[in-house]
Protein backbone atom coordinates (compact mmCIF):
# COMPACT_ATOMS: atom_id res chain seq x y z
CA UNK A 1 0.00 0.00 0.00
CA UNK A 2 1.08 3.34 -0.48
CA UNK A 3 2.81 5.69 1.77
CA UNK A 4 3.26 9.03 1.55
CA UNK A 5 5.98 11.49 3.14
CA UNK A 6 4.66 14.89 5.26
CA UNK A 7 3.73 17.63 2.54
CA UNK A 8 2.84 15.10 0.07
CA UNK A 9 -0.61 13.90 0.85
CA UNK A 10 -1.95 16.37 -1.87
CA UNK A 11 -2.81 14.33 -4.94
CA UNK A 12 -2.70 11.12 -2.91
CA UNK A 13 -2.57 7.56 -4.78
CA UNK A 14 -3.39 4.62 -3.20
CA UNK A 15 -1.55 2.17 -5.31
CA UNK A 16 1.76 3.90 -5.71
CA UNK A 17 3.90 6.61 -4.08
CA UNK A 18 5.93 9.75 -5.03
CA UNK A 19 9.69 10.36 -3.86
CA UNK A 20 11.34 13.41 -4.95
CA UNK A 21 14.75 12.18 -5.78
CA UNK A 22 17.88 13.54 -4.77
CA UNK A 23 18.09 16.17 -7.49
CA UNK A 24 14.94 17.70 -6.21
CA UNK A 25 16.32 18.58 -2.83
CA UNK A 26 15.89 15.04 -0.75
CA UNK A 27 18.41 13.45 0.28
CA UNK A 28 18.40 9.96 2.35
CA UNK A 29 19.62 11.41 5.53
CA UNK A 30 16.95 14.39 5.68
CA UNK A 31 14.39 11.34 5.03
CA UNK A 32 15.07 9.49 7.81
CA UNK A 33 15.47 12.59 10.21
CA UNK A 34 12.06 13.60 8.75
CA UNK A 35 10.87 9.93 9.62
CA UNK A 36 12.56 10.12 12.94
CA UNK A 37 10.94 13.26 13.68
CA UNK A 38 7.24 12.70 12.39
CA UNK A 39 7.27 9.39 15.16
CA UNK A 40 8.96 11.17 17.83
CA UNK A 41 6.47 14.00 17.60
CA UNK A 42 3.56 11.08 17.19
CA UNK A 43 4.50 9.54 20.46
CA UNK A 44 4.93 12.51 22.25
CA UNK A 45 1.28 13.95 21.50
CA UNK A 46 0.13 10.26 22.13
CA UNK A 47 1.75 10.50 25.45
CA UNK A 48 -0.24 13.77 26.13
CA UNK A 49 -3.44 12.26 24.78
CA UNK A 50 -3.13 9.61 27.03
CA UNK A 51 -2.99 11.88 30.23
CA UNK A 52 -6.83 13.10 29.34
CA UNK A 53 -7.88 9.05 29.45
CA UNK A 54 -10.90 8.32 31.70
CA UNK A 55 -10.24 7.14 35.56
CA UNK A 56 -9.08 3.54 35.05
CA UNK A 57 -8.90 3.59 31.59
CA UNK A 58 -5.29 4.45 30.91
CA UNK A 59 -4.02 1.17 30.62
CA UNK A 60 -6.39 0.13 27.69
CA UNK A 61 -5.76 3.28 25.99
CA UNK A 62 -2.02 3.06 26.44
CA UNK A 63 -2.43 -0.80 24.53
CA UNK A 64 -4.31 0.60 22.16
CA UNK A 65 -1.90 3.88 21.15
CA UNK A 66 0.89 1.04 21.27
CA UNK A 67 -0.83 -0.26 17.94
CA UNK A 68 -1.42 2.76 16.38
CA UNK A 69 2.68 3.36 16.89
CA UNK A 70 3.49 -0.03 15.56
CA UNK A 71 1.39 1.33 12.52
CA UNK A 72 2.12 4.61 11.88
CA UNK A 73 5.84 3.45 12.28
CA UNK A 74 5.38 1.43 9.10
CA UNK A 75 3.07 4.15 7.43
CA UNK A 76 6.29 6.06 7.58
CA UNK A 77 9.13 3.30 6.23
CA UNK A 78 7.16 0.96 3.82
CA UNK A 79 7.66 2.70 0.50
CA UNK A 80 6.12 1.87 -3.10
CA UNK A 81 3.50 -0.75 -4.34
CA UNK A 82 2.85 -3.13 -1.21
CA UNK A 83 2.59 -5.91 -4.18
CA UNK A 84 5.07 -6.18 -7.71
CA UNK A 85 2.37 -7.45 -10.40
CA UNK A 86 4.94 -9.56 -12.01
CA UNK A 87 5.92 -11.41 -9.03
CA UNK A 88 2.55 -12.31 -8.20
CA UNK A 89 2.30 -16.33 -9.04
CA UNK A 90 0.19 -18.79 -10.33
CA UNK A 91 -2.06 -20.53 -6.94
CA UNK A 92 -0.67 -24.05 -6.37
CA UNK A 93 -2.90 -26.74 -6.95
CA UNK A 94 -3.72 -27.52 -3.07
CA UNK A 95 -4.15 -23.85 -2.15
CA UNK A 96 -7.67 -24.09 -2.96
CA UNK A 97 -9.45 -27.19 -1.31
CA UNK A 98 -13.63 -27.92 -3.31
CA UNK A 99 -16.19 -27.21 -0.58
CA UNK A 100 -17.88 -30.76 -2.22
CA UNK A 101 -14.61 -32.72 -0.59
CA UNK A 102 -15.36 -32.24 3.04
CA UNK A 103 -16.79 -34.71 5.26
CA UNK A 104 -20.08 -34.15 5.88
CA UNK A 105 -22.23 -36.81 8.22
CA UNK A 106 -20.80 -36.88 11.90
CA UNK A 107 -22.23 -38.43 14.99
CA UNK A 108 -24.31 -35.90 17.68
CA UNK A 109 -21.20 -36.77 20.15
CA UNK A 110 -19.04 -35.81 17.44
CA UNK A 111 -20.80 -32.81 16.75
CA UNK A 112 -21.05 -31.98 19.86
CA UNK A 113 -17.18 -32.34 20.72
CA UNK A 114 -16.54 -30.39 17.44
CA UNK A 115 -18.67 -27.43 18.60
CA UNK A 116 -17.23 -27.26 21.75
CA UNK A 117 -13.74 -26.15 20.44
CA UNK A 118 -15.33 -23.35 18.10
CA UNK A 119 -16.07 -19.48 18.90
CA UNK A 120 -18.18 -17.68 16.93
CA UNK A 121 -16.93 -14.39 16.07
CA UNK A 122 -19.08 -11.19 14.50
CA UNK A 123 -17.64 -7.93 13.57
CA UNK A 124 -20.30 -5.82 14.22
CA UNK A 125 -18.44 -2.38 14.13
CA UNK A 126 -20.55 -1.07 11.08
CA UNK A 127 -23.35 1.85 10.72
CA UNK A 128 -26.09 1.09 8.58
CA UNK A 129 -25.44 5.07 7.08
CA UNK A 130 -25.02 2.74 3.02
CA UNK A 131 -28.89 2.22 3.69
CA UNK A 132 -30.26 5.72 4.55
CA UNK A 133 -30.26 4.59 8.68
CA UNK A 134 -28.97 5.73 11.80
CA UNK A 135 -27.16 3.63 14.44
CA UNK A 136 -26.10 0.06 14.35
CA UNK A 137 -26.53 -1.75 11.35
CA UNK A 138 -26.96 -4.85 12.99
CA UNK A 139 -30.33 -3.71 14.60
CA UNK A 140 -31.67 -3.50 11.18
CA UNK A 141 -34.34 -5.33 10.51
CA UNK A 142 -34.37 -7.83 7.45
CA UNK A 143 -36.48 -10.40 7.88
CA UNK A 144 -39.52 -11.18 9.48
CA UNK A 145 -39.26 -8.29 11.97
CA UNK A 146 -35.96 -10.07 12.79
CA UNK A 147 -32.29 -8.02 13.05
CA UNK A 148 -29.02 -9.11 11.93
CA UNK A 149 -28.03 -10.12 15.54
CA UNK A 150 -31.63 -11.66 16.12
CA UNK A 151 -30.93 -13.85 13.27
CA UNK A 152 -27.22 -14.53 14.71
CA UNK A 153 -28.09 -15.33 18.46
CA UNK A 154 -30.87 -17.64 16.97
CA UNK A 155 -27.97 -19.30 14.92
CA UNK A 156 -25.99 -20.55 17.93
CA UNK A 157 -28.75 -20.86 20.33
CA UNK A 158 -29.71 -23.50 17.72
CA UNK A 159 -26.31 -25.11 17.78
CA UNK A 160 -26.15 -25.00 21.36
CA UNK A 161 -29.54 -26.49 22.25
CA UNK A 162 -29.63 -29.01 19.40
CA UNK A 163 -26.08 -30.65 20.52
CA UNK A 164 -25.60 -29.68 24.18
CA UNK A 165 -22.79 -27.66 23.16
CA UNK A 166 -21.60 -24.27 24.21
CA UNK A 167 -20.59 -22.56 21.48
CA UNK A 168 -20.11 -18.39 22.24
CA UNK A 169 -20.97 -15.77 20.53
CA UNK A 170 -18.38 -13.09 20.65
CA UNK A 171 -19.03 -9.66 19.07
CA UNK A 172 -16.32 -6.95 18.03
CA UNK A 173 -18.42 -4.01 18.27
CA UNK A 174 -16.71 -0.02 17.64
CA UNK A 175 -17.48 2.91 19.73
CA UNK A 176 -20.05 3.66 17.21
CA UNK A 177 -22.38 0.50 17.78
CA UNK A 178 -20.94 -0.27 21.45
CA UNK A 179 -23.19 1.39 23.75
CA UNK A 180 -26.27 0.41 21.56
CA UNK A 181 -25.23 -3.05 21.15
CA UNK A 182 -25.03 -3.51 24.92
CA UNK A 183 -28.62 -2.25 25.47
CA UNK A 184 -30.14 -4.80 23.04
CA UNK A 185 -28.13 -7.94 24.33
CA UNK A 186 -30.56 -7.97 27.13
CA UNK A 187 -33.51 -8.90 25.58
CA UNK A 188 -31.38 -12.16 25.05
CA UNK A 189 -31.03 -13.29 28.55
CA UNK A 190 -32.66 -16.43 28.87
CA UNK A 191 -31.50 -17.23 25.46
CA UNK A 192 -29.01 -20.27 26.18
CA UNK A 193 -26.08 -18.19 24.48
CA UNK A 194 -22.76 -16.66 25.99
CA UNK A 195 -22.40 -13.58 24.56
CA UNK A 196 -19.04 -11.78 24.85
CA UNK A 197 -18.51 -7.99 23.67
CA UNK A 198 -15.43 -6.13 23.28
CA UNK A 199 -14.32 -2.74 21.65
CA UNK A 200 -12.10 -2.73 18.45
CA UNK A 201 -9.51 -0.18 19.07
CA UNK A 202 -10.16 3.78 19.23
CA UNK A 203 -7.50 5.36 17.00
CA UNK A 204 -6.78 8.96 16.67
CA UNK A 205 -7.23 10.84 13.02
CA UNK A 206 -4.03 11.85 11.41
CA UNK A 207 -4.04 15.62 9.90
CA UNK A 208 -2.47 15.08 6.75
CA UNK A 209 -0.16 18.12 6.63
CA UNK A 210 0.99 17.98 10.23
CA UNK A 211 0.94 14.17 10.29
CA UNK A 212 0.14 14.57 14.01
CA UNK A 213 -3.43 13.50 15.73
CA UNK A 214 -6.37 15.68 15.84
CA UNK A 215 -7.89 14.96 19.10
CA UNK A 216 -6.54 17.36 21.33
CA UNK A 217 -8.32 15.30 24.37
CA UNK A 218 -9.34 11.42 24.98
CA UNK A 219 -12.99 12.52 25.45
CA UNK A 220 -13.70 14.69 22.68
CA UNK A 221 -15.88 14.19 19.81
CA UNK A 222 -16.32 11.28 17.73
CA UNK A 223 -14.96 13.01 14.54
CA UNK A 224 -11.08 12.93 15.84
CA UNK A 225 -11.29 9.00 16.06
CA UNK A 226 -12.02 6.54 14.24
CA UNK A 227 -12.03 2.33 14.10
CA UNK A 228 -9.44 1.07 12.34
CA UNK A 229 -10.61 -1.87 10.05
CA UNK A 230 -11.43 -5.08 11.19
CA UNK A 231 -7.88 -5.91 10.91
CA UNK A 232 -7.94 -5.04 14.21
CA UNK A 233 -9.71 -8.13 15.67
CA UNK A 234 -6.82 -9.92 16.54
CA UNK A 235 -4.51 -7.59 18.75
CA UNK A 236 -8.32 -6.02 20.20
CA UNK A 237 -9.53 -9.48 20.96
CA UNK A 238 -6.15 -9.92 22.72
CA UNK A 239 -6.00 -6.93 24.90
CA UNK A 240 -9.67 -7.64 26.00
CA UNK A 241 -8.24 -10.76 27.40
CA UNK A 242 -11.07 -13.09 25.74
CA UNK A 243 -8.19 -14.34 23.11
CA UNK A 244 -6.53 -16.25 26.69
CA UNK A 245 -9.78 -16.98 28.38
CA UNK A 246 -10.97 -18.99 25.25
CA UNK A 247 -7.78 -20.28 25.23
CA UNK A 248 -7.50 -21.92 28.69
CA UNK A 249 -11.11 -23.36 27.59
CA UNK A 250 -9.88 -25.59 25.46
CA UNK A 251 -10.94 -23.63 22.27
CA UNK A 252 -9.15 -24.40 18.90
CA UNK A 253 -10.88 -22.22 16.20
CA UNK A 254 -12.53 -18.58 15.96
CA UNK A 255 -15.08 -18.35 13.24
CA UNK A 256 -14.62 -15.16 11.66
CA UNK A 257 -17.62 -12.88 9.76
CA UNK A 258 -19.16 -9.77 8.95
CA UNK A 259 -22.40 -9.57 10.75
CA UNK A 260 -24.20 -8.58 7.94
CA UNK A 261 -23.04 -11.59 5.78
CA UNK A 262 -26.28 -13.85 6.51
CA UNK A 263 -24.82 -17.27 4.51
CA UNK A 264 -21.97 -16.93 7.46
CA UNK A 265 -23.16 -19.89 9.88
CA UNK A 266 -21.24 -22.31 11.66
CA UNK A 267 -20.16 -25.45 8.90
CA UNK A 268 -19.41 -28.48 10.93
CA UNK A 269 -17.64 -29.74 7.16
CA UNK A 270 -14.93 -27.09 7.52
CA UNK A 271 -14.88 -27.18 11.54
CA UNK A 272 -14.11 -31.44 11.29
CA UNK A 273 -11.70 -30.47 8.38
CA UNK A 274 -9.55 -28.29 10.90
CA UNK A 275 -9.76 -30.26 13.98
CA UNK A 276 -9.73 -33.57 12.55
CA UNK A 277 -7.02 -33.28 9.24
CA UNK A 278 -5.82 -36.19 7.79
CA UNK A 279 -2.89 -35.05 7.03
CA UNK A 280 -1.39 -33.08 9.80
CA UNK A 281 -0.73 -30.32 10.92
CA UNK A 282 -4.24 -28.94 10.53
CA UNK A 283 -4.05 -25.07 8.45
CA UNK A 284 -4.03 -22.07 11.21
CA UNK A 285 -6.38 -20.10 8.74
CA UNK A 286 -8.77 -20.80 6.21
CA UNK A 287 -10.25 -18.22 3.97
CA UNK A 288 -13.79 -19.23 2.54
CA UNK A 289 -13.79 -18.04 -1.18
CA UNK A 290 -16.57 -18.28 -3.74
CA UNK A 291 -16.70 -18.31 -7.45
CA UNK A 292 -16.30 -15.15 -8.94
CA UNK A 293 -19.48 -13.24 -10.89
CA UNK A 294 -19.91 -9.99 -12.91
CA UNK A 295 -20.97 -8.78 -9.78
CA UNK A 296 -17.92 -9.76 -7.80
CA UNK A 297 -14.83 -8.09 -9.96
CA UNK A 298 -13.85 -5.51 -7.38
CA UNK A 299 -13.76 -8.19 -4.93
CA UNK A 300 -10.51 -9.30 -3.33
CA UNK A 301 -9.01 -12.67 -4.65
CA UNK A 302 -5.85 -15.44 -3.59
CA UNK A 303 -2.53 -15.16 -5.06
CA UNK A 304 0.48 -16.91 -4.41
CA UNK A 305 3.27 -13.97 -3.11
CA UNK A 306 6.40 -14.74 -1.98
CA UNK A 307 6.10 -18.33 -1.57
CA UNK A 308 2.73 -17.95 0.52
CA UNK A 309 -1.11 -17.15 0.05
CA UNK A 310 -1.90 -13.80 0.28
CA UNK A 311 -4.78 -11.60 0.07
CA UNK A 312 -5.05 -9.39 -2.83
CA UNK A 313 -7.40 -6.22 -3.09
CA UNK A 314 -7.87 -4.03 -5.92
CA UNK A 315 -7.05 -1.17 -4.67
CA UNK A 316 -3.55 -2.96 -4.42
CA UNK A 317 -3.56 -3.23 -8.36
CA UNK A 318 -1.40 -1.15 -10.88
CA UNK A 319 -4.09 1.15 -12.73
CA UNK A 320 -2.61 -0.65 -15.92
CA UNK A 321 -3.87 -4.08 -14.59
CA UNK A 322 -7.31 -3.20 -12.89
CA UNK A 323 -8.94 -5.19 -15.37
CA UNK A 324 -7.15 -7.90 -15.95
CA UNK A 325 -7.19 -8.34 -11.80
CA UNK A 326 -11.23 -7.78 -12.49
CA UNK A 327 -11.11 -10.71 -15.04
CA UNK A 328 -13.15 -13.93 -14.16
CA UNK A 329 -11.16 -16.26 -16.01
CA UNK A 330 -7.73 -15.09 -14.58
CA UNK A 331 -8.88 -14.52 -10.98
CA UNK A 332 -11.54 -16.95 -10.89
CA UNK A 333 -12.38 -16.65 -6.55
CA UNK A 334 -12.62 -13.88 -4.29
CA UNK A 335 -12.90 -13.58 -0.58
CA UNK A 336 -15.95 -13.73 1.09
CA UNK A 337 -14.14 -12.55 4.34
CA UNK A 338 -15.53 -15.63 6.23
CA UNK A 339 -12.14 -16.48 7.92
CA UNK A 340 -11.59 -19.70 10.27
CA UNK A 341 -8.62 -19.19 12.30
CA UNK A 342 -6.27 -21.10 15.39
CA UNK A 343 -6.75 -19.51 18.18
CA UNK A 344 -3.20 -20.24 19.61
CA UNK A 345 -1.50 -19.31 16.60
CA UNK A 346 -3.55 -15.90 16.50
CA UNK A 347 -2.15 -15.61 19.71
CA UNK A 348 1.26 -16.32 19.01
CA UNK A 349 1.50 -14.16 15.91
CA UNK A 350 -0.07 -11.06 18.34
CA UNK A 351 2.10 -12.00 21.45
CA UNK A 352 5.32 -11.68 19.43
CA UNK A 353 4.36 -8.72 16.65
CA UNK A 354 4.70 -10.65 13.67
CA UNK A 355 1.00 -9.82 12.69
CA UNK A 356 1.63 -7.99 9.30
CA UNK A 357 -0.95 -6.54 7.50
CA UNK A 358 -1.25 -4.05 4.35
CA UNK A 359 -2.07 -0.64 5.32
CA UNK A 360 -4.81 1.06 3.92
CA UNK A 361 -4.83 4.72 3.68
CA UNK A 362 -7.90 6.24 4.16
CA UNK A 363 -8.50 10.06 2.81
CA UNK A 364 -11.02 11.61 4.66
CA UNK A 365 -12.34 15.62 4.70
CA UNK A 366 -14.08 16.54 8.25
CA UNK A 367 -17.32 18.24 8.31
CA UNK A 368 -15.18 21.53 9.32
CA UNK A 369 -12.88 20.84 5.92
CA UNK A 370 -10.19 19.53 7.76
CA UNK A 371 -8.42 16.93 5.58
CA UNK A 372 -6.85 13.96 7.71
CA UNK A 373 -6.10 9.99 7.07
CA UNK A 374 -6.94 7.21 9.28
CA UNK A 375 -4.87 3.85 8.81
CA UNK A 376 -6.57 0.94 8.51
CA UNK A 377 -6.37 -2.84 8.15
CA UNK A 378 -8.25 -5.67 6.62
CA UNK A 379 -8.83 -9.18 8.68
CA UNK A 380 -7.85 -11.51 5.46
CA UNK A 381 -4.95 -9.86 4.79
CA UNK A 382 -3.54 -11.61 7.73
CA UNK A 383 -3.67 -15.45 5.54
CA UNK A 384 0.57 -14.54 4.98
CA UNK A 385 0.70 -14.64 8.95
CA UNK A 386 -0.01 -18.19 9.24
CA UNK A 387 0.94 -21.69 8.81
CA UNK A 388 -0.48 -23.74 5.86
CA UNK A 389 -3.11 -21.29 5.46
CA UNK A 390 -5.82 -22.61 2.56
CA UNK A 391 -8.54 -21.24 0.97
CA UNK A 392 -12.05 -23.49 0.72
CA UNK A 393 -14.17 -22.99 -2.21
CA UNK A 394 -17.69 -22.68 -1.11
CA UNK A 395 -20.49 -22.78 -2.58
CA UNK A 396 -22.08 -19.25 -3.45
CA UNK A 397 -24.95 -19.77 -0.51
CA UNK A 398 -22.40 -19.39 2.45
CA UNK A 399 -21.73 -15.23 0.87
CA UNK A 400 -25.29 -13.60 1.26
CA UNK A 401 -24.20 -9.91 2.53
CA UNK A 402 -26.95 -7.56 2.87
CA UNK A 403 -24.94 -4.05 1.94
CA UNK A 404 -27.74 -2.10 0.53
CA UNK A 405 -31.52 -2.19 -0.17
CA UNK A 406 -30.88 -4.44 -3.70
CA UNK A 407 -29.46 -6.72 -1.05
CA UNK A 408 -32.39 -6.91 1.46
CA UNK A 409 -35.44 -7.20 -1.18
CA UNK A 410 -33.48 -10.85 -2.55
CA UNK A 411 -33.45 -11.88 1.29
CA UNK A 412 -36.86 -10.65 1.96
CA UNK A 413 -38.08 -12.62 -0.98
CA UNK A 414 -39.65 -16.23 -1.43
CA UNK A 415 -36.43 -16.65 -2.75
CA UNK A 416 -35.19 -17.59 0.99
CA UNK A 417 -36.78 -19.08 3.60
CA UNK A 418 -35.90 -18.80 7.13
CA UNK A 419 -34.85 -22.34 9.56
CA UNK A 420 -33.34 -21.35 12.65
CA UNK A 421 -32.43 -18.12 12.03
CA UNK A 422 -30.43 -19.17 9.21
CA UNK A 423 -31.81 -19.10 5.42
CA UNK A 424 -32.55 -21.45 3.04
CA UNK A 425 -33.48 -20.89 -0.78
CA UNK A 426 -36.37 -21.87 -1.97
CA UNK A 427 -36.33 -26.01 -3.17
CA UNK A 428 -38.79 -24.28 -5.65
CA UNK A 429 -36.54 -21.88 -7.84
CA UNK A 430 -34.84 -24.54 -10.18
CA UNK A 431 -31.33 -22.88 -10.53
CA UNK A 432 -29.44 -21.80 -7.32
CA UNK A 433 -28.04 -18.73 -8.66
CA UNK A 434 -29.28 -14.70 -7.01
CA UNK A 435 -30.97 -12.95 -9.03
CA UNK A 436 -28.95 -9.90 -10.01
CA UNK A 437 -30.94 -6.68 -8.42
CA UNK A 438 -30.12 -3.04 -8.92
CA UNK A 439 -32.57 -0.66 -7.53
CA UNK A 440 -32.38 2.98 -8.46
CA UNK A 441 -31.45 5.90 -5.88
CA UNK A 442 -35.26 6.53 -4.73
CA UNK A 443 -34.69 2.84 -2.98
CA UNK A 444 -31.59 3.52 -1.16
CA UNK A 445 -33.00 4.02 2.19
CA UNK A 446 -34.60 1.46 4.25
CA UNK A 447 -38.09 3.71 5.07
CA UNK A 448 -38.22 4.93 1.07
CA UNK A 449 -38.03 1.04 -0.03
CA UNK A 450 -40.23 -0.52 1.90
CA UNK A 451 -42.44 2.33 1.06
CA UNK A 452 -42.79 1.48 -2.60
CA UNK A 453 -43.30 -2.52 -2.04
CA UNK A 454 -47.53 -3.47 -1.12
CA UNK A 455 -45.90 -6.40 -0.87
CA UNK A 456 -42.28 -8.04 -1.90
CA UNK A 457 -42.82 -9.44 -5.19
CA UNK A 458 -42.67 -13.19 -6.27
CA UNK A 459 -38.96 -13.41 -7.73
CA UNK A 460 -38.65 -17.31 -7.31
CA UNK A 461 -38.15 -17.47 -11.47
CA UNK A 462 -36.53 -13.92 -11.69
CA UNK A 463 -32.48 -13.66 -13.34
CA UNK A 464 -32.45 -9.47 -13.26
CA UNK A 465 -34.48 -6.97 -12.21
CA UNK A 466 -33.21 -3.05 -13.00
CA UNK A 467 -35.44 -0.27 -10.96
CA UNK A 468 -34.99 3.40 -11.67
CA UNK A 469 -37.07 6.27 -11.05
CA UNK A 470 -40.17 6.88 -9.48
CA UNK A 471 -41.80 3.34 -9.00
CA UNK A 472 -44.18 1.47 -7.02
CA UNK A 473 -45.56 -2.06 -6.94
CA UNK A 474 -48.95 -2.65 -5.72
CA UNK A 475 -49.60 -6.14 -3.65
CA UNK A 476 -48.95 -9.71 -5.47
CA UNK A 477 -46.46 -8.58 -8.29
CA UNK A 478 -44.56 -11.65 -10.06
CA UNK A 479 -41.09 -11.16 -11.47
CA UNK A 480 -39.78 -13.77 -13.95
CA UNK A 481 -36.69 -13.61 -15.91
CA UNK A 482 -35.22 -10.40 -17.08
CA UNK A 483 -37.41 -7.42 -15.71
CA UNK A 484 -36.45 -3.31 -16.50
CA UNK A 485 -38.66 -0.66 -14.86
CA UNK A 486 -36.96 2.91 -15.61
CA UNK A 487 -38.93 5.80 -15.31
CA UNK A 488 -37.92 9.24 -16.16
CA UNK A 489 -37.08 12.60 -14.74
CA UNK A 490 -40.69 13.68 -13.79
CA UNK A 491 -42.59 10.38 -14.51
CA UNK A 492 -43.85 7.86 -12.05
CA UNK A 493 -44.90 3.88 -12.70
CA UNK A 494 -47.09 1.97 -10.27
CA UNK A 495 -47.12 -1.69 -11.16
CA UNK A 496 -50.33 -2.56 -10.80
CA UNK A 497 -51.06 -5.32 -7.96
CA UNK A 498 -51.23 -8.96 -9.44
CA UNK A 499 -49.01 -8.09 -12.17
CA UNK A 500 -46.79 -10.37 -13.85
CA UNK A 501 -43.97 -8.85 -15.69
CA UNK A 502 -42.03 -11.48 -17.46
CA UNK A 503 -39.08 -10.38 -20.00
CA UNK A 504 -40.06 -7.15 -20.10
CA UNK A 505 -38.91 -3.57 -20.00
CA UNK A 506 -41.65 -0.76 -18.46
CA UNK A 507 -41.00 3.01 -19.38
CA UNK A 508 -42.63 5.97 -19.49
CA UNK A 509 -45.48 6.45 -17.18
CA UNK A 510 -48.02 4.61 -15.56
CA UNK A 511 -50.28 5.85 -12.58
CA UNK A 512 -52.76 3.89 -10.62
CA UNK A 513 -54.90 5.99 -9.04
CA UNK A 514 -57.35 5.68 -6.47
CA UNK A 515 -61.60 6.53 -7.20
Amino acid sequence: MARMLLGTMNGYDSTKVHRRSPSEGRDAAFRELMLHDAQTSLSHELGRLIKTAPPGQETSVRAQFDGFERLFARFLQETGPSVKWEDIATLPNDAIKPYNELQTNFSKDAIKSMLDKLVVLKLNGGLGTSMGCTGTKSLISVRNELTFLDLTVQQIENLNIAYGANVPLVLMNSFNTDEETEQTLRKYGKMKVEIHTFNQSRYPRINRESLLPVARSCVEDTDSWYPPGHGDVYESLNNSKLLGKFIEQGKKYVFISNIDNLGATADLGILNFLLNPRESPAPEFVMEVTDKTRADVKGGTLVQYGGKLRLLEIAQVPKDRVDEFKSVSKFKIFNTNNLWVSLEAMNRVVENHSLHMEIIVNPKTLDNGLNVIQLETAVGAAIKNFEGAIGINVPRRRFLPVKTTSDLLVIMSNLYSLKHGSLEMNPKRSFPAVPLVKLGNSFTKVKDFLSRFASIPDMLELDHLTVSGDVTFGRGVSLKGTVIIIANHGDRIDIPPGAILENKIVSGNLRILDH
